[in-house]
């Protein structure tokens, strides 16, 4: 069969959280060449009432993988919330890629028939819509929210960063 919300989410999911990575490695190599210490970066934030940098990471890893667990008709594992180095936040980026690497592309054969049902209280809404307005919007305002953090914070980085292995596909 057809899977075409494969297609749409694990391809772009793998290359956010690849980016996020990546952004994570030049804001500790950016702090380490002026002799900072690269973890006290997780704490920072846009503003007072924004998640920090460390929530922007662990936001980004649960959609990515809440979404390609829903899609896949499976419900995603639950990461606890406690990384504390730039370190530990690149493991969290690799055990959500891992994850999303378990699915086969067959389990998401049906995904546009499928209903999403969030956790959260809001309403029941088929797959695609899952995904498109809401899924994809998340994990991308995360990663640019974690961008815009360590630009604040100094790190030179650019648009080529945010948009990384795009410019190849």
């Amino acid at each position: 069969m057809n899977a075409p919300l494969y297609d749409a989410s694990v391809p772009v999911f793998r290359q956010m959280l690849d980016t996020l990575a990546d952004l994570l490695r030049k804001g500790e190599a950016h702090a380490r060449e002026r002799g900072l210490d690269p973890d006290a970066m997780l704490a920072a934030r846009l503003a007072p009432d924004m998640l920090t940098l460390v929530g922007q990471v662990q936001r980004a890893s649960d959609h990515a993988k809440g979404a390609a667990g829903r899609l896949a008709g499976l419900e995603p594992p639950p990461f606890a919330d406690d990384e504390q180095s730039l370190a530990e936040a690149n493991v969290r980026i690799s055990r959500t890629l891992d994850y999303i690497d378990t699915l086969p592309v067959r389990a998401f054969d049906r995904a546009a028939e499928r209903i999403v049902i969030l956790p959260f209280g809001v309403p029941p809404m088929p797959a695609a819509r899952y995904l498109y307005g809401f899924a994809l919007p998340s994990l991308f305002f995360h990663v640019t929210t974690a961008y815009a953090i360590l630009r604040h914070r100094g790190v030179p980085l650019g648009k080529r960063d945010f948009l990384g292995n795009y410019l190849s596909l």
